[in-house]
Order: C-alpha cells, then structure tokens, then sequence
C-alpha cells in the first residue's frame, strides 16, 4: 500500500518537474527487493518506478543512492534509471525513477554487459574509495579514501563488517584471530592494481533489461576499488552467464591469478550478508578466514 503522505508528495514533484498538473492514477507492487517497499506508479505523464521506507531507517540512503546512479551514468558506459527526485515526508523517505520497462534479453545481451562493465571499469582515480560514505544494502559503507587497495580491503570493508558481526555475536575472537593472519598477508595476495568505479553490489538482483532487450544496472553501492569485487560478487550466488565473463575479459583482461583472488573478494559480500540477514553466512565467513 502506498501511503497517503507519499502519494500527494509524488504528485507536487511530477507537478512541478513538468510544469502541469499531474496526478498519481494507480500504481502495483514491485517484487525483488528485501528491504525496501517499490511500486510502478502510473499517470498522466506516464510510468515510474518509486522506493520508499521509514525515513529513520538508515537516514539518507535513498540520496545516496541517487548521488551513485548519478556516477555510474555519467560514465555513459551502461543504461542507468534516471533519477527524477529524492526526498523525505513526515514518516518516509523515497526514490522516485524513470520506469524501465523490462523485455526479454537480446542474444547478445550477456556479451553487452560484460563489454559495459568492463567500460565502467576503465574509469578510473588517484586513490580508492569515494568522496562521500554510502550503503550496501541498509549497513552503512565507508569509503575513506586510501592510497593502496590492501588498506582501503582492510579498513574501510573488511574491519567494519567483522566489528559490526562480532559486536552481534555472529562471529567470535577466534575469528578476529583469523582475520588478523588474512590482513598480514593481503599484500602478497593482491598485486596493484588502479582504482577503478565499480558498481559495489553486482548481483543478479541489481540489473534488468530495458525495453530494447539490453542491460541496465540498479541499486549501486559504488566507490572506485579492485574490480575484481564486482567480478566475485557477481559469482557470489553461482555466478553470470559465460559469455559475461568472456566479453569481459575480452574488453578488459583482469591480472593473473584472479581466479584465486575472488575468494579473498568474496570475503565482503558475505560479511554484508551475514550482518544483514544471520548466522547462515557465517561458515562462508570463517571457510575463506581458514585457508590463512
């Protein structure tokens, strides 16, 4: 159900963003995510795609994500959802976005995206992190900037995740202990590399196809790091279609040993998932700390 207070907002935005009277006329639920309330809402002025949840509930994720499909977009390397507005009512905070009417997948459409992220990748900066913190998921995400990759994995991702776990007995010193013997090791184990934007949460939850059969990217939880991050996060849950993975390589080879590495990757993604939703990620957790 859309609340009353969010509705009359949506209409005042479409009002003034396109300076004649519009009018929210229906709106149905969007299935898919696991935190946040989504409904396709339709008017005079056509179809939207709108978010919203408690406005105390991580307090500004919704701009923060915004500022993020801003980022992605401007790199030109992917279809991204425009963002119309974000903003806050008494009790809400949301997300309003162009709709993307989703079709079935052109043939080439894994060799696309792999050919697109590799482009997003190629973006590049001085150091690694960002100029503002941001989410993954609702769990807040520094983005510190660091000089080295080793430094930024281990301060700004990795430290914070375990702290938050063992603070929630999720996890325990023991492997705080293990933890510790994987940071002393992470500069043999990662070679340097150059800070690339990365999309920071790529699964197969956060892209679509648009209405022409092609890839478009939602939900970032960007920041310029090791690209080999999006690569193990998309093999978090089974992995993408092969011909993702060769157009990828093909546009932009990833160093040797990758392959070895996307464990050490992994080790984030599952950290997230652990302090998001319980102990079923903590095996995952402590099977990558035990080969250190």
């Amino acid at each position: 159900m859309l609340p009353d207070e969010i509705k009359l907002k949506i209409n005042k935005i479409l009002t003034t963003h396109f300076n004649r009277e519009v009018r929210i006329s229906n709106y149905r639920a969007v299935s898919g995510g696991d935190i946040n309330s989504a409904v396709k809402i339709e008017t005079s002025r056509g179809n939207f795609f709108l978010k919203w949840n408690y406005s105390n509930k991580s307090p500004g994720i919704f701009c923060k994500e915004a500022k993020g499909l801003e980022i992605l977009a401007g790199t030109g390397c992917i279809r991204i959802p425009k963002v119309i507005n974000t903003g806050e009512t008494a009790n809400y905070s949301f997300l309003l976005l162009e709709s993307i009417e989703e079709k079935k997948p052109q043939q080439n459409f894994w060799h696309e995206l792999g050919k697109n992220l590799a482009c997003l990748h190629k973006n590049t900066s001085q150091n690694f992190g960002l100029d503002h913190d941001n989410y993954i998921g609702t769990l807040h995400q520094s983005n510190t900037f660091h000089g080295k990759w080793t430094d930024f994995f281990r301060e700004e991702r990795i430290k914070p995740m375990m702290k938050s776990a063992l603070l929630s007995k999720l996890l325990n010193s023991k492997d705080l202990d293990l933890a510790e013997r994987l940071f002393d090791r992470l500069t043999e184990i990662f070679p340097e590399s150059e800070p690339s934007l990365i999309h920071g949460d790529l699964w197969s939850g956060n892209f679509m196809t648009d209405e022409h059969g092609m890839p478009c990217l939602i939900d970032p939880a960007v920041y310029y790091g090791n690209r080999e991050m999006d690569i193990a996060m998309s093999k978090l849950f089974g992995g993408f279609n092969p011909q993702f993975y060769e157009a990828y390589h093909y546009y932009y080879p990833l160093s040797s040993g990758w392959e070895k590495r996307l464990k050490i990757c992994k080790l984030y993604p599952l950290l997230v998932h652990l302090n998001l939703f319980g102990g079923q990620y903590a095996e995952g957790v402590r099977s990558i700390l035990r080969v250190f």
